[in-house]
């Protein structure tokens, strides 16, 4: 659930007319100090509440109420105050968790930081090192066998860069010591999680990305855990996330928007198949690769569901929920497939279909509204989103017995061979600047300019770990292993 919020660029964006449509610039925007987001900060403001400028609750720039007319190319408006993805309140472990003074980097050796403190202060620096140090455990290699090997950690790796941080973790862009292996690295405060009572997600997110090997879906490499945090490392994936590439670039034709979205709806295709549902899809969660492909990250609202059952907890990014998870009515893979349609509704008009006003405006819009389809999309794409966009999930484009077949038969997808696309044979015409693995050229310089120190994090409060088990090694390589040919 890292989220990636931003907001002022220095740079000036730069276009490309031959590849997309309705290049914007963006405006000036200040930054915002980092803060925990809490459940209020994400859905908006209780009613009759004001709204939080500094928080960005206001779920994008409000847009004037206006008439049910379509969209022209005036209307546009590319939004850039994001809201963040959180699940529902739950019940708190312990809100009153000590935090200790030391703020260290834990990945240093001990001596290189012991030099910064006095000899009080170097013992529990000291004591914060060895309580930090990699927990041995059986490291599993697949979903059958659990055999001892040795141990990954914190001392495997030389970190780079801050590419990322939300509520719950931060992301550092690292390289394995002794090789060329860049990866990025999701560091999760374990008191964070066991005070919103999140360990299940946590770990679900983990175990899910154990199951998953997709072309179009970021793979996990390495997991393991020290006494106050957990570590997911994953393959570096450089080319910015989707909204990046929106946010500078603008609109998306249809031909390349095409391309972004049969990739996506290969890889929740293939979540779906496997008993996955992501649950938190949307523009900020796509990476695109130095070739310029699709690829779904952040699993950490994902569920493994069984067919006929339904999921009731409230989760997700509000612009993207389903009516069916705001009206608390049980939901189920159909929710994917709306999420896919206010994703691709957002990559062809530059904004979601429901935003503006406070929390409650904004669910009323996405359960009652109807939505407005821009005049210069074609009757193909028009009839996709609609098909998406069914408020009643039964009838949702995806929810028949065919399941994902019936989205990737629609007509707007004529063009796609889909074997070749899955074969990664369909080259994308954007392709990122990337310039090498090592490239943070397309991330946001609110992150990449962060200190690598990292904050101080409290003992987690509960009996025994409830994270046993959560070390792992992908065995072999995957395909984003071999050598990327750049644009």
């Amino acid at each position: 659930m890292v989220s990636s919020y931003f907001t002022a660029f220095k740079n000036t964006p730069t276009h490309n007319s031959r590849q997309l449509l309705f290049p914007m610039t963006h405006p000036e925007a200040v930054p915002i100090d980092d803060v925990e987001l809490e459940f209020s900060d994400i859905f908006g403001p209780l009613p009759g509440q004001a709204i939080n400028d500094v928080n960005n609750v206001n779920l994008g720039n409000p847009l004037p109420a206006g008439d049910d007319s379509e969209l022209t190319c005036d209307d546009l408006v590319i939004i850039h105050s994001r809201s963040h993805s959180l699940v529902g309140p739950s019940a708190c472990v312990s809100q009153s968790l000590r935090k200790s003074n030391l703020t260290i980097r834990e990945i240093e050796d001990s001596m290189e930081f012991l030099e910064c403190f006095s000899d009080e202060e170097a013992a529990k620096a000291q004591e914060f090192v060895e309580n930090n140090s990699t927990e041995e455990e059986s490291l599993v290699l697949n979903q059958d066998d659990s055999v001892k090997v040795r141990s990954v950690g914190l001392e495997d790796f030389e970190v780079l860069k801050v590419v990322g941080q939300g509520a719950f973790a931060k992301v550092f862009q690292v390289r394995k010591k002794g090789t060329s292996e860049v990866y990025a690295m999701k560091v999760m405060r374990k008191d964070r999680i066991m005070e919103k009572n999140h360990a299940e997600y946590m770990k679900a997110e983990r175990d899910i990305l154990t199951k998953i090997d997709h072309p179009f879906i970021v793979q996990l490499r390495y997991s393991f855990q020290t006494k106050y945090r957990l570590y997911l490392v994953l393959d570096f994936v450089n080319g910015g996330h989707l909204f990046f590439q929106l946010y500078h670039q603008g609109l998306f034709r249809e031909d390349l928007a095409r391309i972004y979205a049969a990739e996506i709806i290969s890889a929740v295709s293939h979540l779906h198949k496997n008993g996955i549902m992501h649950r938190d899809l949307k523009p900020e969660n796509v990476l695109l690769d130095a070739d310029g492909h699709a690829l779904l990250t952040d699993f950490g609202l994902a569920k493994q569901y069984e067919e006929n059952t339904r999921s009731n907890s409230l989760c997700g990014t509000m612009e993207y929920m389903s009516p069916e998870i705001i009206l608390g009515k049980g939901h189920d893979k159909a929710a994917d497939w709306w999420s896919v349609g206010i994703l691709l509704f957002e990559m062809l008009t530059g904004k979601p279909p429901f935003i503006g006003g406070n929390r409650e405006k904004v669910q009323q819009k996405i359960i009652k509204d109807k939505i407005k389809l821009p005049s210069f999309l074609s009757s193909e794409a028009h009839s996709l989103l609609k098909a998406l966009l069914q408020k009643d999930p039964e009838k949702r484009l995806g929810s028949g017995p065919t399941g994902s077949d019936e989205v990737k038969g629609h007509k707007w997808f004529k063009p796609i061979n889909w074997k070749k696309l899955e074969a990664r044979e369909i080259k994308p015409s954007f392709c990122p600047e990337v310039a090498g693995i090592h490239c943070i050229a397309n991330f946001d310089k609110r992150w990449t300019d962060m200190s690598l120190l990292d904050s101080p994090a409290s003992s987690p409060k509960a009996t025994g770990n409830p994270f046993q088990g959560f070390s792992y090694v992908r065995p072999g390589d995957s395909f984003l292993s071999s050598d990327s040919s750049l644009c």
